[in-house]
């Protein structure tokens, strides 16, 4: 928990927060307490934070925003009022933070997020600028929060433009539904959005990214106890040639050039023997001795290497 403005700091040449069990006075103390040095002098005493009320923690923000405009970045008297404008300022977070409550993260962590944006908020306000520092402060709350969710809640990481393109689809498909009373189609979602066919075919491929579910996970509306594995699973008989294709790779350099001629014309270009001794100049019969006699060469040392 950071510092209070209703404890602050005993003075002295380290400038080191009391301990915990001292009772220090208020800041708002007697005038022949004060001492012209203490930069935060004239503060009004803060009461607990879960007891200030909305209206009461905008007017002392406004206080604290005003003296942190006059203390040097850096100094303990700058992040003790920087700490406690933070702590003042955290309803706004939690009340940021309830509008995602549904989603699947832990409602700390998303606290933790806006709290983020709550600091970001605070080094950034401009008292003079005459805005409320709710009105500025939860654009950007809101903002980090879902900065979060965008950089770490997707299953598969695509691009951000997918990820933004994801969001404009599906604002754009609500308002379409609920305009024709039906689902729209791709090509009336590319009107609206004005991008081509093909990118929003993207945009919707993207969206399967977002959530993945486990292969060992039984399906709910399967009575079955098989898994999602058993329905999408199956052999993939072209892995077996695969194999075979890796261990004839150094096999067929071995072999004289007009042999691995004879190979590529005859499983390659697809020719009968016929067609090949008209290429090469030799008989049929010819091409079908050095042929098998290839594929016995082949076939032994295929057989010897296993």
């Amino acid at each position: 928990m950071s510092p209070r403005l209703d404890a602050p700091p005993t003075r002295g040449a380290t400038s080191t927060p009391p301990p915990e069990h001292e009772n220090p006075k208020p800041i708002a103390r007697d005038a022949a307490d004060v001492d012209p040095t203490d930069a935060l002098a004239g503060l009004p005493e803060i009461p607990p934070y879960d007891e200030v009320t909305a209206v009461d923690a905008r007017a002392l923000s406004k206080t604290l925003f005003a003296r942190l405009e006059s203390l040097e970045e850096g100094t303990y008297d700058y992040s003790y009022v920087r700490n406690t404008l933070v702590e003042l300022n955290l309803a706004l977070v939690k009340f940021a933070a309830s509008r995602f409550r549904s989603r699947s993260e832990p409602m700390e962590d998303i606290i933790q997020v806006g709290t983020i944006g709550l600091i970001k908020a605070i080094d950034r306000f401009e008292l003079a600028r005459g805005v409320e520092f709710p009105t500025f402060a939860m654009p950007t709350i809101i903002g980090e929060i879902k900065r979060f969710f965008r950089d770490t809640s997707w299953s598969v990481r695509v691009p951000r433009r997918l990820q933004e393109l994801r969001l404009e689809l599906a604002k754009a498909g609500d308002e379409l539904a609920q305009q024709l009373d039906r689902a729209p189609t791709v090509v009336e979602l590319a009107e609206r959005l004005g991008i081509t066919h093909d990118e929003v075919v993207e945009g919707m491929a993207a969206s399967n990214a977002y959530t993945a579910a486990s292969l060992d996970a039984q399906q709910e509306d399967d009575d079955s106890e098989g898994t999602l594995a058993d329905r999408i699973g199956y052999e993939d008989h072209g892995l077996e040639g695969i194999e075979y294709m890796e261990s004839l790779k150094p096999l067929i350099a071995e072999l004289p050039a007009r042999d691995r001629q004879i190979l590529s014309l005859r499983f390659v270009a697809g020719l009968t023997q016929s067609e090949i001794g008209e290429e090469l100049g030799i008989s049929q019969m010819h091409v079908s001795r050095l042929l098998s006699r290839t594929l016995v060469r082949l076939r032994k040392g295929l057989t010897v290497e296993e």
